[in-house]
């Protein structure tokens, strides 16, 4: 099956742990079908599935009432995703480096580090209650400085 480029979404899911993973499905089989490696497809979902898990943990507050958006694109190149919860919002670059002294020990953190990792861009909106993050197909994640930047 030949990929359709770009493909381009926008979905709206429950406010539950588990209801990203029809969502998830979707963009990593056209990840697939768009040639992306297994190691771009594995970055891709476990950054995706962390930031899904912070929107309806930290800024939903598990609320079921609230929703949490995902839009996508994907092309050829990278795909993008936002992920916008309902919440107040939060400031990214408040957040401590779980890897330095005391922060070892604390568990905060430690989803912005993974999504960072596997992520080539990390951007969060002015009110902190929606993230961008864009991944390059077949292209090395650069090391980067604190947890909440890019």
């Amino acid at each position: 099956m030949a990929a359709e480029m770009p493909v381009k979404r926008s979905v709206v899911v429950d406010s539950e742990p588990s209801a990203v993973e029809p969502s998830c499905r979707e963009i990593l089989a056209r990840l697939e079908a768009s040639g992306f490696s297994q190691d771009d497809i594995f970055a891709v979902h476990l950054a995706l599935e962390e930031a899904f898990l912070n929107a309806v943990k930290h800024g939903n507050r598990m609320d079921p009432a609230k929703k949490v958006t995902i839009d996508y694109v994907v092309d050829q190149e990278k795909v993008e995703i936002c992920v916008t919860d309902e919440g107040p919002g939060f400031d990214p670059g408040g957040i401590p480096d779980p890897r330095v002294g005391q922060n070892l020990y604390r568990p905060e953190g430690r989803g912005l580090l993974l999504i960072r990792s596997y992520m080539h861009t990390v951007e969060y909106n002015e009110r902190g209650n929606s993230l961008r993050m864009i991944r390059c197909k077949g292209r090395p994640v650069q090391e980067r400085g604190r947890a909440g930047t890019t």
